[in-house]
């Protein structure tokens, strides 16, 4: 009872998870995060996602490096910096 609750308020969703699975999907999403993590720090050059230094960081909109404050893509311009 005390894991339904953890994962819902909601008593009925809570019997219908089965905590084996969820920990197989969990596992998974984990695993997946980590590979692709790995793959960005290839993309960078470097040999593990610890190696990563705020430098490897860019952009894909105008919007996006507006808000996180780095370069867009391509460039070395912040928009909103001088």
């Amino acid at each position: 009872m005390v894991l339904m609750s953890v994962i819902t308020q909601d008593l009925e969703l809570g019997k219908r998870l089965d905590p084996e699975c969820g920990g197989r999907w969990l596992r998974n999403y984990l695993t997946t995060l980590t590979m692709e993590a790995q793959a960005i720090a290839c993309a960078c050059g470097k040999a593990h996602p610890l190696n990563l230094d705020p430098e490897d960081l860019v952009a894909l909109t105008i919007k996006a490096a507006t808000m996180a404050g780095v370069p867009l893509a391509g460039t070395d311009w912040i928009p909103g910096r001088t």
